[in-house]
């Protein structure tokens, strides 16, 4: 009998030989999710930054490959005068206090603005039909306005349209990763 006497079958067989076993870094990596309207930037070389369904909403994507860090802002609305006490508690929801708020992070982790390397995707109109505001619409512009502003290098942008987008940020690489509902595509930002 397979076990031993009183045993199940296979209770002392030994262990079957796994091969492919996950490496160090692989075990150690982390998933940060940035919720709408708020904000992370890492210089851990194991996380993963991701956000999900951008559809108005706006995702900027920075990393700078000197530095080896990088960051992921979600932000919905273009203007904090919507919401002044909001702007208090979460500055990342607007344009215009989330933007500021994200780049002097990332300096704060040694990033050089001149070595940034963006990407930005969401400004979709996801409301059927006509959309009197134009959030995606106003949200890409105010981005998009900082953005030549502050004389930042954009090397990717997918806004627009009509279509959801899910963006995740590998530290380790710069690697960004656009998924929409009909494509997946990867920008290198590194």
């Amino acid at each position: 009998m397979a076990g031993g006497p009183g045993n199940l079958p296979g209770q002392n067989d030994p262990l079957p030989v796994v091969s492919g076993a996950p490496s160090i870094a692989a075990v150690f990596a982390q998933r940060v999710v940035i919720g709408v309207g708020d904000m992370a930037v890492s210089n851990n070389m194991n996380t993963v930054l991701s956000t999900y369904a951008l559809g108005s909403c706006i995702g900027v994507i920075a990393y700078d490959a000197i530095a080896k860090c990088g960051g992921i802002l979600h932000l919905m609305l273009p203007e904090a005068a919507v919401s002044p006490q909001k702007a208090l508690t979460q500055p990342a929801m607007f344009a215009d206090t989330g933007l500021p708020m994200f780049f002097k992070a990332l300096v704060g982790l040694r990033a050089e603005r001149h070595r940034l390397r963006l990407s930005i995707a969401g400004g979709a109109s996801v409301i059927a039909g006509q959309d009197p505001f134009k959030i995606g619409e106003r949200n890409t512009r105010a981005t998009m306005d900082f953005i030549r502003k502050n004389v930042l290098n954009v090397s990717h942008s997918d806004t627009g349209g009509c279509i959801s987008r899910t963006v995740h940020l590998e530290l380790s690489s710069g690697t960004v990763s656009l998924i929409t509902p009909t494509a997946k595509s990867k920008v290198a930002l590194g």
